[in-house]
């Protein structure tokens, strides 16, 4: 099998404005919370901070307040993100309301392992698709996380780290441990790399909206090795090495 890029992670990689991932958001819907002891909060009632591109792990610059957030730009980085809410480590923002024109922008890098930074991989049984593109296929065996941990899309969450890149090459980061505990018995022949944000793994056309790398399994030879393509309900697998490596000619 080929290690195969979708065209959308193709086209961010290759500085595409539309398709590389830049998120920002102008509204007077948007407020901030100085949360006390709990996580401060970006608050858009207009519920359009996903659909703008905003995910956790960003860094996001932040413009257009006057009142108790006048002094604070950021960078400030994001630990959750949903449509309507943005959370930040406690001690972040300050409060202030809605109603001015408030801009967003989050610093978000062109390269594969900011693309993929608390990420998901998910194995399959059987051959992989013809392209990344394409709507996943076989039997869902393992959804690899770090520690086995629960990945919610849009958290940072137990999400999936690279390392540093070398010789062309970057592989997963050595410090984490990527693994789940199986959900269906059966041979892993395949697997999909999600980005963070929520992508159902379905068929991807024009725009063209989901970053992921499709690739082989095996005990040796492949982008994702395993001890063991055997993977059986309730017990856990892990990926023991993940190597995608740049042609230089």
């Amino acid at each position: 099998m080929t290690l195969r890029l979708s065209t959308n992670l193709r086209n961010r990689m290759l500085g595409d404005p539309v398709t590389r991932g830049i998120a920002t958001i102008t509204a007077t819907t948007i407020s901030a919370v100085d949360g006390g002891a709990g996580a401060d909060t970006i608050n858009d009632t207009g519920d359009g901070l996903l659909t703008a591109g905003f995910s956790a792990g960003d860094a996001v610059l932040i413009y257009g307040f006057t009142g108790g957030m006048a002094a604070i730009h950021g960078p400030v980085t994001v630990v959750t993100a949903e449509a309507g809410t943005l959370t930040f480590a406690t001690g972040t923002l300050a409060d202030d309301d809605a109603g001015e024109s408030v801009t967003l922008v989050a610093l978000k890098g062109g390269s594969l392992k900011d693309i993929f930074k608390d990420g998901v991989m998910e194995i399959y049984t059987g051959s992989q698709p013809a392209t990344a593109d394409a709507a996943k296929q076989g039997t869902l065996l393992l959804r690899i996380s770090r520690d086995s941990g629960t990945m919610v899309s849009g958290a940072v969450a137990n999400g999936l780290e690279f390392g540093l890149a070398s010789a062309g090459a970057i592989a997963k980061d050595s410090t984490e441990v990527w693994s789940d505990v199986g959900l269906a018995d059966g041979t892993a022949g395949w697997f999909r790399l999600y980005a963070n944000a929520t992508d159902a793994g379905g068929a991807d056309t024009t725009p063209f909206l989901y970053p992921r790398i499709d690739g082989a399994v095996a005990t040796s030879g492949a982008e994702a090795t395993m001890s063991s393509t055997t993977i059986t309900t309730g017990a856990t697998s892990t990926v023991d090495t993940f190597t995608i490596t740049f042609p230089g000619a």
